[in-house]
Formats: C-alpha cells, sequence, structure tokens
C-alpha cells in the first residue's frame, strides 16, 4: 500500500547488526509477549468452543514473538510518480510528506509498546541496469541505517520488503501480468529479483535472525483481483508469482552467513487472504518460511473509495453489527473477520506455518464526528484482538504526513520526532490494547458485545 560508500556501508552494516548478528541492539531487549489466553472463536455465535486453544507449535511461538508491529509507511518506500519529472521512479525518502526519519522517532514507536516493525523499501530507480541490477550505494547505506535504528531502538522483528516495485499497469519492473504472457520477461525479471535480493541479502547477512527478509508487497496487475485476465485464469499470473516465491528464497538462501537460516515471508497476489488458495509454498531446506498477507476489509471503509468526480471519500461511517444500513458497507463485519481469521489459523497455524498481517489500519475520522470515530477505533481494537485470538501478529500501517482526516490517511507518529498526531494515540492505543490485554474478561466476546451503538 502507499499514500502508500562501499566501506562505509559495510562498516555501517556491522555497527548496526552486530559482528554476531545476536544481541548488538543499544537499547533493552523487548520481552515476549504475555501467552495467548484466548482460543479462537467468539463475537456473538456462541462458539468459543469451536476451535482448539493455543498450539504448541514454532508458529504460534512465533505469532508472540512478533505481536503487534508499526510500518514505516510512506518512508522509503516513496517515490517519483509523474512521468514528464527527470526523477522519474526515483525513491525519495521526503517525496510524499514526510520528513526523514530519526532514531528518536523509532525509540519512541518501541517505546509505545510496538514489538515488531516493518520497513517497506521501494528500489525502483535506484537499480542500475542489466546485468548487474547494481543498487545504488547511498540508497542501500540509508536502508541499512535506518534498520539500524530499529535495531538500536530494541525492535527484536524487523522487516525489509521490496515495495512498490510491483507494476501496478504503471511500468514498474515487477511486471507480473507481462511475465504470464511472456517467457522471456518473466526470465528477464527473474534475473532482476535474484540480482536485487543477493545484493539486499549480502548487505544484511551478518545481522541476526531478527532481520526478516519479505520478498514482495502487493504483488498483482493493477486490478487487485478483479481484472478481466485475472478473473478468466487466475492461475496463469498466480503460476508466475509461485516461481518468482522460489526464486526469491533461493536467491536469499545462497547468500550464506544469517541469511540461511533467517525467516523469509511469501504474500499471496495482492497480499490479498483469499488468494492463499493459488499459493504454493515455496521449497526451503531451512524449513523457516511465514506468509505475509494484508488486512484492509471492507476497504473502502478502511481506505476510501474515488467517487464518479474523481475525488477520494470515505463513504462510511459505521463498521460492524451495530452500524446501520447506508452508513456501512453491506459486507465485511465481524463475521468475515472471524472467517478470513480462521481460514489462516487452520492452514496455515495449525500446520505450523507462522503467519502474519503485513498491514492492518483504518484511514483516520475527524474525533469531532463522534459516530465515525467510535466506529473507526471500534474496528481497530476489533481486528486486532481478532488477529491475537487467530494467533496472527499484525503490523499498523502509518504513513505519517498528511495531518487532516481523510482517504488513506493513516498517520499517528510525526517520522522525525517520533510525537503523536492530534488523537493519535487513542487509536494507538486500541490496536495495542487489542493485542496485549491479557486480563480473562477481555475476549473477542467482550469486544464484539461493547460495539459503538447510536
Amino acid at each position: 500500500m502507499k499514500k502508500h560508500f562501499v566501506i562505509a556501508l559495510a562498516c555501517f552494516a556491522l555497527l548496526c547488526c552486530g559482528k554476531n548478528g545476536g544481541s548488538a541492539a543499544n537499547g533493552p531487549d523487548v520481552p515476549p509477549p504475555p501467552p495467548v489466553t484466548d482460543t479462537p472463536g467468539g463475537n456473538g455465535n456462541n462458539d468459543e468452543d469451536q476451535k482448539p486453544g493455543t498450539l504448541d507449535n514454532d508458529a504460534t511461538r512465533r505469532a508472540l514473538e512478533m505481536g503487534m508491529g508499526w510500518n514505516l509507511g510512506n518512508q522509503l518506500d516513496a517515490y517519483e510518480e509523474s512521468p514528464s519529472s527527470k526523477n522519474y521512479l526515483i525513491p525519495d525518502e521526503n517525496i510524499w510528506g514526510n520528513p526523514n526519519v530519526t532514531q528518536e522517532a523509532i525509540d519512541k514507536v518501541h517505546a509505545a509498546g510496538f514489538t515488531t516493525i516493518r520497513i517497506p523499501v521501494t528500489w525502483l530507480g535506484k537499480i542500475g541496469p542489466a546485468p548487474d541490477y547494481k543498487i545504488d550505494a547511498k540508497w542501500m547505506a540509508r536502508v541499512t541505517e535506518v534498520v539500524g535504528y530499529a535495531r538500536n531502538a530494541g525492535f527484536n522483528n524487523v522487516i525489509v520488503d521490496t515495495h512498490h516495485d510491483e507494476d501496478h499497469d504503471d511500468g514498474h519492473w515487477q511486471d507480473l501480468k507481462g511475465a504470464a504472457k511472456d517467457k522471456a520477461l518473466n526470465e528477464k525479471i527473474k534475473k532482476e529479483i535474484v540480482a536485487v535480493w543477493t545484493q539486499i541479502a549480502e548487505n544484511f547477512k551478518d545481522c541476526g535472525e531478527w532481520l526478516v527478509f519479505e520478498g514482495f508487497n502487493e504483488l498483482n496487475d493493477g486490478g487487485w483481483g478483479h481484472s478481466s485476465e485475472f478473473k478468466a485464469n487466475p492461475h496463469q499470473q498466480c503460476d508466475v508469482l509461485n516461481e518468482w516465491l522460489q526464486t526469491f528464497v533461493d536467491a536469499v538462501r545462497a547468500t550464506g552467513g544469517y541469511n540461511s537460516t533467517r525467516w523469509l515471508s511469501v504474500t499471496t497476489y495482492c497480499a490479498n487472504p483469499v488468494y492463499a488458495k493459488y499459493l504454493v509454498m515455496p521449497e526451503d531446506k531451512a524449513g523457516k518460511l511465514m506468509l505475509a498477507v494484508h488486512y484492509y476489509d471492507p476497504s473502502d471503509y478502511t481506505l476510501g473509495k474515488t467517487g464518479s468526480d474523481g475525488r477520494d471519500y470515505l463513504p462510511y461511517t459505521d463498521w460492524g453489527h451495530t452500524g446501520a444500513p447506508g452508513y456501512k458497507h453491506a459486507k465485511y463485519d465481524e463475521d468475515y473477520v472471524k472467517e478470513v481469521f480462521s481460514m489462516l489459523y487452520e492452514n496455515y497455524i495449525a500446520k505450523n506455518i507462522p503467519v502474519y498481517i503485513g498491514e492492518i489500519g483504518c484511514s483516520r475520522r475527524d474525533k469531532k464526528d463522534t459516530r465515525a470515530w467510535a466506529f473507526s477505533l471500534y474496528y481497530m481494537e476489533y481486528v486486532a484482538k481478532a488477529a491475537r485470538t487467530y494467533c496472527l501478529p499484525a503490523v499498523l500501517w502509518d504513513c505519517g504526513g498528511k495531518g487532516v482526516p481523510g482517504p488513506e490517511h493513516h498517520y499517528y507518529f510525526r517520522h522525525d520526532t517520533g510525537e503523536y498526531y492530534p488523537d493519535a494515540k487513542e487509536a494507538v492505543d486500541a490496536v495495542l490494547k487489542g493485542w496485549f490485554n491479557n486480563d480473562p474478561s477481555y475476549t473477542l466476546q467482550s469486544v464484539y458485545d461493547s460495539a459503538p451503538v447510536f
């Protein structure tokens, strides 16, 4: 999602990662989250006993290690979008309205209670021409520096990806639609995937297993699962995506060091959990793969939509079973959250494959609109509590920058000072409560029962 020196670089990598890769953070270690006490189920259907309790497996343990996370959005993933600009497709940390991120800001995000940080990174125009596809050294150094901020702050789970490199009919190099039609293009893109991920992996190979690599972000043809081509034959593009996922895993593992055993994450088509049915998990001798998905349903409510006049709107104020018809989307209430999260639990967690939700969120509402504000907080708390209930770590999308409510406005912390934007702390507290509150009386059912009524 969006709005969604070689010697020096090597030395800095050792400083931020530690020669032995394990615990070079300057800050204190993050204590493990408390154990899950809920069993999946609940929310008005009296089905608390329909699924097993917390499983004693690596997938559940990984969920507890990751907990509730935060995305450094619209920062290292920002880039020049205008084809008329001489800097078209060049990543630029400030171009989408954020100042440079600082150590101070990341320290405060960690102090707020988040236990995972996802650092989306766009590479695009910082990648040189074939056949070497050399990544710009200064850009790699800045990415390394920000990863160092996260580790210094005390984050024991740091995720780095390739973000906005995917082509959504906008000329980016990860052209899934084109590769599905052209074998030669597919082979060319796979060579670039190998080159890019080999360089990223080599740069961070001495960093311990606290660093996670996420191969891709939201790969799709620009139709987000609704294009006529995808509907006609989903396997055509998804089979190529599966090839790319294996290519990513093989490229990282081949670099050795901690890359031989660190966690790697793979994503579904569009990062939508619904399309997990087309995903083939790559082969991995290390056995350290996670599934990453995003959850923004219903997107008209959480992200907004474009009207007939071309402007973006937030068409709904309400969400959930107490929302009024006409004020909310007709689908995707609490039962749908349960349905999707239960599917992930049964198909992956129960089979010892960790899953995390790499992006969650709800576009900010004006607190003066008490109805919209109350429902937005309820949505965030319910989704966070459901994620905890189903052993799914989640990562809050924060794009900073924009300081007024509106479509795709997910601003919580200033990325330069780490201070909260006005009223943002309430939303942050809602998601942290949803994940970390272990009071036996605080269940998915109790959150459901506390939904706003107007």
